[in-house]
């Protein structure tokens, strides 16, 4: 899988503009803390998808490990099944 960076994309890539629901007063709060909440949110949007993306390959990687082990014990000592195949 190709990895990109967000801060690249976040400079360069085109902005349009989207409709969100939020909290009002947590908008108003915000605002006292950013002049571009734009921006901040787009910040923090990259940064969730970034996690997301560690978290699922995270996942992936102990799906492999798994079924790497389990293939392993089967390279071993074979199947239980095979012990009972009617083939």
């Amino acid at each position: 899988m190709k990895e990109f960076s967000m801060q690249a994309d976040a400079t360069s890539a085109r902005k349009r503009p989207v409709n969100l629901t939020l909290n009002e007063a947590l908008v108003a709060q915000a605002k006292a803390y950013t002049n571009n909440l734009s921006a901040t949110m787009e910040a923090l949007l990259a940064e969730f998808v970034s996690s997301q993306q560690n978290a699922q390959r995270q996942r992936q990687q102990m799906a492999d490990a798994c079924a790497d082990e389990w293939n392993a014990v089967h390279a071993a000592i074979g199947s239980f099944a095979d012990e009972h195949s009617t083939l």
